[in-house]
């Protein structure tokens, strides 16, 4: 296995890769999740359902954009950012609201490929990770992300887990 993909476009995503999302959005949160999210919830996690939102989330007229990495026509990551919806957000501010990879893609270059597609504008942009995903906040730290001292309690699974904010200005 070599370390990057040699030809990974990135792109707006379409409606019709949201089947592809679903299974991306899944797999990561079935691998990155295992220990930290209740086994019950991530086995409950159903590729039909996922898609049938995410083509819904893609055709809706709002102002987030979602972004797919893709090689050798499969897909391989997504992220989607925004307007922050964080109360003491500036109007300019900017809020990653996922970005999700196949496991089989981390570690060669697909994240950072995805991040710097929507980071790279000067605007303050946060997201918000699990407090125990200690790999996550590793990626986020090393693209210049911080964790700013705001937290909020979020229920996943039937259980409450304790979100950290991370910002980039």
């Amino acid at each position: 296995m070599t370390n990057e993909y040699d030809d990974v476009s990135i792109r707006p995503a379409a409606v019709s890769d949201a089947h592809s999302i679903a299974r991306v959005n899944i797999a990561s949160w079935r691998h990155a999740y295992t220990g930290l999210v209740p086994d019950e919830y991530l086995s409950s996690l159903d590729v039909e359902l996922r898609t049938s939102w995410f083509a819904a989330y893609l055709a809706d007229d709002h102002p987030s954009e979602t972004w797919v990495a893709i090689a050798d026509d499969r897909m391989l990551g997504f992220v989607t950012v925004g307007p922050s919806r964080d109360e003491d957000a500036e109007p300019s501010d900017r809020e990653i609201y996922a970005i999700y990879l196949d496991p089989e893609a981390w570690g060669r270059g697909v994240a950072r490929d995805l991040m710097r597609t929507v980071v790279d504008d000067g605007s303050t942009i946060t997201l918000w990770t699990i407090a125990d995903n200690e790999r996550a906040q590793h990626f986020y730290r090393r693209h210049g992300f911080q964790p700013d001292g705001v937290e909020k309690s979020e229920e996943i699974g039937g259980r409450y887990m304790t979100q950290l904010r991370f910002r980039r200005n």
